[in-house]
């Protein structure tokens, strides 16, 4: 099973130890920030799978970074749990309006806001177990290291494989050619940027008779996002 990651702002010590505890390490991997400004910090450099975020911080509301982050083409599909003490239906409603996906009141429970994480990801077109993904006829079996279409298997480097099973894992979320690198080759890593359009350059290639090179999409002057769509009107 594909761990699950979470970027948890909250400026409350106690309650970002409780999640990092109480959360299973099986099902995620945590990263926090007190504040906004750090918060914007860890998402230059990596994109979680959902914001986990508190309305009240010192340095700007809740309210405020989704605004920011709804704006921002690499961030803005990225589900926003809003954690707060703030129980008032109008704040509720105000924080959903403005591009919240999910509301829960403090005090909660770690099980009940890990059942509601799970729930906010169960959107998009891509199913997957823990042997394989697929998209529509697409599929990419993760034990055999291995990506066909019907019958044919492709012939992939082991790059183009990497590559491909991030874009899979990471469906109509757009990365940027650096964080790219970085979730695919790691941190460290002295990959040139160019090395990313060559590999999609490739897949591309080797999807296109099947129909599937319209998959991996162009974010114009910025890199790519993988759609679970096979639809050759959207480029």
């Amino acid at each position: 099973m594909n761990k699950i990651t979470l970027l948890v702002v909250e400026d409350e010590e106690a309650i970002r130890d409780m999640l990092r505890f109480s959360l299973s390490p099986a099902d995620f991997i945590l990263m926090d920030a007190e504040n906004t400004s750090k918060a914007m910090d860890v998402l230059a450099h990596y994109i979680p799978d959902v914001i986990i975020l508190d309305w009240m911080l010192p340095d700007k509301s809740g309210i405020d970074f989704i605004k920011i982050i709804r704006k921002q083409d690499l961030l803005k599909d990225i589900p926003i749990i809003m954690l707060t003490a703030k129980a008032e239906e109008d704040n509720k409603i105000k924080g959903l309006m403005v591009g919240a996906d999910d509301y829960l009141t403090k005090p909660f429970s770690p099980n009940e806001l890990s059942a509601r994480i799970k729930t906010v990801l169960r959107r998009g077109l891509i199913k997957s177990t823990s042997d394989e993904i697929k998209v529509d006829r697409l599929i990419l079996n993760v034990n055999k290291c291995q990506v066909s279409i019907g019958e044919h298997v492709l012939k992939l480097t082991p790059t183009e494989y990497k590559v491909i099973y991030f874009f899979m894992l990471h469906p109509n979320k757009k990365y940027s050619r650096d964080q790219l690198i970085t979730h695919i080759w790691g941190r460290n890593a002295y990959i040139d940027e160019r090395t990313i359009d060559v590999q999609v350059k490739r897949l591309r290639h080797k999807l296109k008779p099947f129909g599937y090179h319209h998959c991996i999409k162009t974010v114009r002057g910025s890199g790519y996002f993988f759609s679970g769509a096979d639809d050759e009107k959207t480029k």
